[in-house]
Parts: structure tokens; C-alpha cells; sequence
């Protein structure tokens, strides 16, 4: 596909912004879609395209939360195999089958978040009990959460979150960090599907990647330097508009 000339800086400046949100708070999918779309591509070809382009932003804050020490490879390592075999049979499940009913199911589940997060002010400000082991959780929410990243995607690093605070006890600090590794997995399991398939346009997914590093990077560095409050007001944000976007998609548009 061929583009205007001022859509490839569209394109760069939605991956800059996108990987910022994404960093801090998930949802980046909800400003990225829409411009591919926008652009004249076909669905598919939109959401392969973001693939690309997310894997970078993804890539980027994983890389300096590592860097800052808020991952430790010992931790992350059976979630990261968990999440790839979720995300290979999820997306290879949606080449076989309609993603429309999760469509209708995963706003009546942000709702639930929404709630709880509202609810909960104190959430993830410390680290708590656990109430799962760490292989048990990664087995249920690596392979469910891969899974649902193949097969359908928005909401996913929210989901993450939310799981890691609520069942494994982290800081959302922490959880913010070990969701952009398990966003990663995912993201590399369904682009290598996607570019198999010949869906992906390379040099638009790769300006908007180059912009999502920026953001990913400067995202990643406030997530480590704000205090939770930020963080958590910025999630309550991203959910809210994220739902409201699904909502629209799913019901109304």
C-alpha cells in the first residue's frame, strides 16, 4: 500500500505517543488501531501492522526495566515460556475462528477492573500476600492471558496488571514491568505468525516501532520515578478509555 507523505509522520507520531501510554499504563492498541485504520488499510492488515509496531514498544520498556532492576530473569523465565505457548495457540486459533464473541465478553470484564480499581486506593502500593504460587499463576494467566493476546489483544497488559497485583502480591511498579516482558512474548508469537502469513506492512510497522521506542523509553523511566498514585491514576485512565472504545467497536459501531 502507498501513502501520503505527511501519513508517515502520522504514523511516527502515534507509535511515539502510543508507546508511552503503553509503558506506563497499557492501552496503547486504542490509539494505534485507529490511525491504521484511518490510513485505509484493511482490518487485518491494521492488526498485523500493530504488531510489529507494538513489539517494539513493548521491547524497549522491557529492556529498561531490566536495565533499572525491576525484572530479574529467574522470575519472569516460566511465565515467558507459559505466554509464548498461549499466544502461538492463540494466534493460530484466529486464523481458524471468529474473535466477535470475545469482542462482546472483554468490556463486561474491564467494567470489573474499572471497578476494583476505583474501589481499592491503596491498590499495588506495596507488595502483599500471595495468594498463588508463582509456577500455578504463570500456568493459568501465561497461558490464558497468551492466548488472549493471539487471538483478540486489547486490554491484555491490563489484565496482566491487575493479576499480578491482586493474586501474586506485586507492587504495581513491579507489576507494570513483569506485564511488558509478558507483552513482548506475546507480541513476537503473533508477529512471527502475522509475517508468515504476509500481513505486515514492514516500513510502516517499523516507523511506527521507531516511535514507540522513544515513548516506550520515556514511559518506562516515569513509571520508575512517580510515586504509585501516578501510575494508578494513568491505569484508571487507560482502562476507562480503553472500555469505552471496545464498547463502541462491539456494540455500537
Amino acid at each position: 500500500m502507498e501513502f501520503e507523505l505527511y501519513y508517515y509522520a502520522i504514523f511516527l507520531a502515534t507509535g511515539v505517543i502510543a508507546g508511552f501510554i503503553d509503558a506506563i499504563a497499557g492501552g496503547g492498541g486504542i490509539i494505534t488501531i485507529p490511525v491504521l485504520l484511518a490510513s485505509g488499510m484493511p482490518p487485518h492488515i491494521a492488526l498485523a501492522t500493530n504488531k510489529l509496531q507494538g513489539t517494539f514498544g513493548s521491547g524497549m520498556a522491557s529492556i529498561n526495566f531490566i536495565r533499572k532492576g525491576f525484572i530479574t530473569w529467574s522470575e519472569v523465565f516460566i511465565g515467558v515460556i507459559y505466554t509464548f505457548i498461549g499466544a502461538a495457540i492463540g494466534t493460530y486459533a484466529i486464523l481458524l475462528m471468529d474473535a466477535s464473541i470475545l469482542a462482546k465478553i472483554i468490556p463486561a470484564m474491564l467494567v470489573g477492573i474499572f471497578i476494583y480499581t476505583l474501589l481499592s486506593p491503596k491498590m499495588g502500593e506495596n507488595d502483599r500476600h500471595a495468594y498463588l504460587g508463582n509456577h500455578l499463576f504463570f500456568l493459568i494467566f501465561g497461558i490464558g492471558l497468551g492466548f488472549y493476546d493471539g487471538f483478540f489483544g486489547p486490554g491484555t497488559g491490563t489484565f496482566w496488571t491487575i493479576a499480578l497485583v491482586t493474586l501474586l502480591g506485586f507492587n504495581l511498579k513491579k507489576a507494570t514491568a513483569q506485564t511488558k516482558v509478558m507483552n513482548f512474548t506475546s507480541n513476537i508469537v503473533s508477529l512471527a505468525v502475522f509475517l508468515w502469513s504476509g500481513n505486515v506492512l514492514i516500513f510502516v510497522g517499523l516507523m511506527m516501532g521507531f516511535g514507540q521506542i522513544i515513548g516506550a523509553y520515556i514511559g518506562s523511566n516515569m513509571v520508575i520515578k512517580k510515586e504509585v498514585k501516578f501510575i494508578r491514576t494513568f491505569f484508571l485512565i487507560m482502562v476507562g478509555l480503553t472500555l469505552l472504545k471496545l464498547i463502541y467497536s462491539s456494540y455500537i459501531a
